[in-house]
């Protein structure tokens, strides 16, 4: 048996990045630790796409949506990555709350679902889960599980998904910088330590940069805000597969400003 690497956006890091703010976090944010759902306020949706070291074939598309209630937060994920001869999709179903003012708490249920032309398809059901400590008004930690029972996929069940391990840090330093780093383990790969760094120049625009040690990929975007919508266009550069262009949308109801 051998296990399924888990697919996620190559910009994963850029996207989740908000995870650990109390200021930042927005719909993707729950992608990276389910808990981030507790600080939304507004229902809000988004979508991503990038185009793998600009290969048409290797496209993810992400969407996302989040919708506050008096009884938690609640999240959609959609995502998609491939093309029409071999391509993985997954559809997931979060929730995350409060647990008074210092601990945030959330869950997340996925189907996997992975198709080959001319061999059909294989799926599963996961979940993962996190949590995210308050320390102090400017520091957040927080841990976060990706398919811990180690969900098998197809008839015979001879393949798994990975599991994955991470650990995370936010820290605030004003209302327009902030910083993150998180360690990650994915099974059958080697230990990762993603670090990012945030600004916010003006109100209406921020821009994000970071690493992922364990590829020595460099991440960037910048985000432009009108009102309730905000674009950034990101890009990620790997030594030796070259650039990774990206753009996301995101819209939050009722939330006149960024």
């Amino acid at each position: 048996m051998f296990t399924q690497t888990v697919r996620s956006p190559i910009s994963a890091s850029y996207i989740g990045q908000g995870a650990y703010s109390n200021n930042y976090a927005d719909v993707f944010s729950f992608n990276a630790n389910q808990a981030s759902l507790a600080k939304l306020k507004n229902a809000s949706a988004g979508i991503y796409g990038e185009k793998r070291f600009l290969i048409n074939e290797l496209g993810l598309y992400d969407v996302a949506v989040a919708f506050p209630t008096s009884s938690g937060n609640f999240g959609l994920d959609a995502r998609y990555y491939g093309f029409s001869q071999y391509n993985e999709s997954q559809f997931g179903l979060a929730y995350g709350r409060s647990l008074g003012s210092k601990v945030d708490i959330g869950v997340q249920f996925n189907y996997y679902d992975v198709r080959i032309a001319g061999y059909g398809n294989a799926s599963t059901v996961n979940f993962e889960m996190g949590t995210i400590l308050h320390l102090t008004d400017h520091l957040n930690a927080g841990i976060h599980i990706y398919n811990p029972i180690g969900a098998k996929l197809g008839k015979n069940q001879e393949e798994k998904l990975a599991s994955i391990y991470s650990a995370g840090f936010g820290y605030e330093a004003s209302d327009k910088f902030f910083m993150s780093i998180e360690i990650e383990k994915e099974e059958d790969k080697p230990v990762n330590v993603n670090a990012g760094l945030q600004y916010k120049f003006l109100p209406q625009l921020m821009a994000r940069a970071g690493i992922s040690a364990a590829t020595s990929n460099i991440y960037l975007g910048i985000g432009f805000g009108w009102g309730s919508l905000r674009l950034d266009a990101t890009a990620d550069y790997h030594p030796q597969l070259g650039i990774t262009p990206g753009l996301m949308l995101l819209y939050n109801f009722n939330k006149k400003e960024f």
